[in-house]
Order: C-alpha cells, then sequence, then structure tokens
C-alpha cells in the first residue's frame, strides 16, 4: 500500500480522489492510501466531499519523504512550479492510472503521469513526466508526448503525433497522423491540427477561420 499526499485539492485533486477510489473498489485492496491534500486555499477543500483531511497549504509544506505525492493542480504553470520544488526537496512523485484505462503494453510512462477513466493509450507511445491525460483521450500508435502537458478530455492524437512540453490541448482537440507540436501552446477546444505547430503558440477559431496566433516576442 502507497501512502500519498494529493498537490491540490481542487477540481482535479477531487477527480483523482474519485480514481484512486474507484481503483481501491475494483481491486478489493487499499492499494492507495490518501493521507491529506495541500491547498492554500481553504475554499478548494471545502467545495468537495472529501474523505481525507487538508493537511496545510502548497506553499509552506515541508516535504515528507517517508510518503508518496500526486500532482493535483491542473494549471501548468504551477503545476510545474510545484512538482519541481518538491522533488528539489526529496519529494517523491507516483503516477496513477484509472483502472478502466486501456494501456497497451509497449507503452512507456514517465514519473507523476495520470491517466483518466476509459482513455485509450496505443502501441509504442510514449508519455512523458507529470503530464495528465484525461477521460476518454485516444493516444494514437508511436505518439511522443512530452512532459507536463495537459490533454483535456476527448482529445484523439493520431498516430505518429509528437508533441513537446508544457502544452493544453482543450476539450475535443485532435492531430491528423504526423503531426509536430513543440512546447508551451495552447490548443483551444475543437481543434483539429492538420499543420504542425512551434512553440508559445495560441491556435483557435475565429468565426469559421482557424487562427494561429504568435505572441509578439
Amino acid at each position: 500500500m502507497k501512502e500519498i499526499i494529493i498537490v491540490g485539492s481542487g477540481g482535479h485533486g477531487a477527480e483523482l480522489h474519485d480514481y484512486i477510489q474507484y481503483n481501491n473498489k475494483q481491486s478489493g485492496l487499499e492499494g492507495i492510501k490518501i493521507l491529506g491534500y495541500l491547498d492554500d486555499n481553504p475554499d478548494n477543500y471545502s467545495s468537495y466531499s472529501f474523505s481525507d483531511p487538508l493537511i496545510g497549504g502548497v506553499e509552506d509544506h515541508k516535504v515528507n519523504k517517508e510518503v508518496h505525492y500526486l500532482i493535483g493542480i491542473a494549471n501548468l504553470e504551477f503545476r510545474q512550479r510545484f512538482v519541481e520544488q518538491y522533488v528539489k526537496d526529496g519529494a517523491r512523485f507516483i503516477s496513477l492510472v484509472h483502472a478502466s484505462a486501456y494501456i497497451s503494453r509497449s507503452c512507456i510512462l514517465g514519473t507523476g503521469v495520470v491517466i483518466g477513466p476509459n482513455a485509450n493509450i496505443g502501441p509504442n507511445t510514449m508519455i512523458g513526466d507529470y503530464s495528465m491525460i484525461n477521460s476518454r483521450c485516444s493516444i494514437g500508435h508511436d505518439t511522443k508526448i512530452g512532459k507536463f502537458n495537459f490533454i483535456s478530455p476527448n482529445v484523439c492524437f493520431s498516430g505518429f503525433s509528437e508533441v513537446g512540453d508544457g502544452n493544453l490541448f482543450g476539450i475535443n482537440s485532435a492531430t491528423i497522423p504526423n503531426i509536430k507540436v513543440g512546447n508551451n501552446n495552447k490548443i483551444m477546444a475543437g481543434i483539429i491540427l492538420d499543420k504542425d505547430v512551434g512553440d508559445d503558440t495560441v491556435v483557435f477559431y475565429r468565426y469559421k477561420e482557424r487562427v494561429i496566433a504568435i505572441p509578439k516576442k
């Protein structure tokens, strides 16, 4: 049994709580025991019916090297910041795969990865450290995903897609095969990428036209 602390008690933290409860029930074992949550805003914690306590804030937490951690912060900036801070202080993060997800035996999962309900992860795929693959996502064969990505529900990556680090893919977005996406991009909901995307780009629809906005340096 792993004893864990979840970093973040908002909506994402609540989903992780439910994943763990579901997995424990399906296995008939308490494979993961939640010791509590960290959040600098107690209102986040009080918004959900958690069965485990709020044990402190995120900023001032002293890492407990005897337990494991799970990142429950969806905001990519803060997600990466606190993971790196905690790891530097000796924290051990775990990955979490929902029991209903299909993961190919040839898939390689990094550290701190979360795979949501009914996700499908195909053969020869790679999911980088601390990336979140949400519910009902489909990751096609030979797709490579970097670190600290947040992939929203119903996202579909076709085969041989390549995704860098720190990207946000909105709900129902997708790629056609062989698309390459760089780092720190925001792909808005419903977008189908049929061309490569570089770095630091927002891709969205304006009226019925697709627009790619690149911030000025």
